[in-house]
């Protein structure tokens, strides 16, 4: 295959450009920021659950507190009615005996109540606390998250731009090939990843590997605009001149 060696220079501007739209795919799969959000959606999630348990700990205290709240009021309006009846002078001696050991009893069993219902209280207000840090707990991991997430898509966002804009030029600098040089090219780039390269100072500019004599004295017997490639990576060898020291 032969091509004029200008049109072959300008593989080298190709292959550039298509290095660049590699970069750009790359980059899209591997923008720190994704993993960053997979960790903060993890982290969000696992700070829902906090919040969801001592949430529904606090239900459970708030259920316990009614309920001791509710015997409490029980027991102090049995009380109250015992206290009314021992009042009125309507009782004898014995059943006002009895309603003074039950009073007694039952103020007893009041003072039980009342302590267990201030330890209730007590747990609440630390287990509302707890909830409290961990209300804030998620409201940071989800801006956390939202400020990973609007990275994400601004960056997405300057990729896309820079895809569609190298994209459009590549369009363009296709046409200039002849077809089977630019099938050669793109057939290449697809297996190897890289379509073209400068070959310079004995050396693929693909592959990186420095070619032996016998390769060398082929690629300068060729004839200037012959298609020449690289024997071990299969790239074609764009023969630039060698660097003036």
């Amino acid at each position: 295959m032969k091509a004029d060696p200008a049109v072959q220079r300008r593989l080298l501007d190709l292959a550039a450009v298509d290095a660049e739209l590699a970069r750009v795919t790359h980059r899209r799969r591997t923008l720190p920021e994704i993993a960053e959000i997979a960790g903060a959606e993890q982290l969000v999630r696992t700070k829902q659950d906090a919040l969801v348990n001592v949430e529904t700990t606090l239900t459970d205290l708030d259920r316990d507190v009614k309920r001791q709240e509710t015997e409490i009021d029980q027991v102090r309006a049995r009380g109250e009615r015992d206290r009314k009846l021992m009042q009125s002078g309507s009782v004898g001696s014995k059943q006002l005996t009895e309603l003074e050991h039950e009073l007694a009893t039952i103020q007893r069993r009041q003072g039980i109540l009342e302590d267990d219902l201030l330890e209730l209280m007590e747990r609440r207000e630390a287990v509302e606390a707890n909830a409290s840090f961990a209300r804030v707990e998620l409201d940071k991991a989800r801006q956390a998250l939202e400020e990973a997430t609007t990275r994400r898509d601004a960056a997405l966002a300057d990729l896309e731009t820079t895809e569609t804009r190298r994209t459009a030029d590549r369009s363009v600098m296709a046409k200039g090939f002849p077809d089977d040089l630019l099938k050669l090219y793109d057939r290449q780039r697809e297996q190897r990843g890289i379509g073209a390269a400068a070959f310079q100072s004995r050396r693929c500019g693909a592959c990186r590997i420095e070619l032996d004599r016998g390769a060398v004295s082929k690629l300068k017997e060729a004839a200037a605009d012959e298609i020449v490639r690289c024997e071990e990576c299969g790239a074609i060898l764009v023969r630039i001149g060698e660097p003036k020291v």
